[in-house]
């Protein structure tokens, strides 16, 4: 299992850290864990295609988590030329509605596809992909998930808890990749979360929203619903998770000396492996070496 990070950021727009999104290759599949601004950039920097994306699971609908989910989409069918199995999209309501008003008839991109399935220039362009009339509009296989639900291959096991977040508005979902050569959980964006540390139990990466200096929030709705590094160090250990990954990372990490301290202060809390995550960061799930960079 390699799991690259494609995005490690926050909302703010920035050249260094693109918007939350993460990578994962195992068994022939290509997985894609949330895709915030930028995250199909680095997908690219990777040498991997839209066309190579076979799954695309989705922790909540925060823009800054699934903005470049219709670039993937459409780029996806557009070079695909029908070539390839529709994308698997996983997330929360009401992420399949979403969906449709994307790419539906009457949706933002109806009259895009109307185009490219009729306009005679852009079937020229399909079948020179090898595509066949008639060119067909896309049609992502849709699946809305809630806690405790289940995603299973012969391959691997996607399962899920429900994390505190931005409720009532949003459903937000934590999400755990179990596979014979190692298991991932994201937490998408939280706060701390018994169903997390549940959820989590044993995995070997624990890829955890580390959005402020802990103790730096006075804001009662920010510490229930998102985590600083403290916090993210708690749910690690008491999760035994054998690596940590920080990322959802905010600008003040990143000054000079910071890191170094918010490291150490995380130490006396874990005592896992600690990773600050970088984009285009590559890790390993192996149980016996977890976090090594490959």
């Amino acid at each position: 299992m390699k799991i690259t990070l494609l995005g490690t950021g926050n909302p703010a727009p920035s050249l260094k850290r693109m918007g939350p999104g993460y990578l994962v290759s195992i068994a022939g599949d290509v997985i894609v864990f949330d895709h915030g601004p930028g995250s199909h950039h680095r997908l690219l920097e990777t040498g991997t295609k839209a066309t190579d994306v076979t799954h695309a699971f989705f922790s909540h609908l925060h823009y800054d988590h699934f903005i470049d989910f219709p670039r993937l989409l459409l780029t996806r069918w557009d070079h695909g030329a029908a070539r390839i199995p529709e994308l698997k999209v996983y997330g929360p309501t009401p992420i399949r509605g979403l969906v449709e008003k994307l790419i539906g008839p009457e949706g933002v991109f109806g009259p895009d596809i109307e185009a490219r399935t009729k306009w005679d220039a852009s079937l020229h362009v399909y079948r020179a992909r090898g595509g066949q009339e008639p060119r067909r509009r896309p049609a992502p296989e849709v699946k809305e998930l809630g806690r405790e639900d289940v995603v299973e291959t012969d391959r691997w096991r996607v399962r899920v808890a429900e994390v505190p977040h931005a409720q009532p508005y949003l459903t937000c979902l934590a999400l755990r990749l179990d596979a014979d050569s190692g298991s991932m959980v994201y937490t998408g964006d939280t706060g701390p979360s018994k169903a997390l540390e549940k959820l989590a139990q044993g995995c070997d990466v624990l890829i955890h929203m580390c959005a402020h200096l802990s103790g730096s929030v006075d804001n009662p709705a920010t510490r229930a619903g998102t985590s600083g590094h403290l916090e993210a160090a708690r749910t690690a250990a008491a999760a035994g998770a054998r690596c940590l990954v920080a990322s959802h990372i905010y600008n003040q990490f990143d000054r000079p000396g910071v890191r170094e301290r918010v490291i150490a202060e995380m130490a006396r809390v874990y005592d896992g492996v600690i990773v600050f995550g970088e984009d285009l960061m590559q890790l390993s799930a192996s149980p016996e070496k977890p976090g090594i960079f490959l």
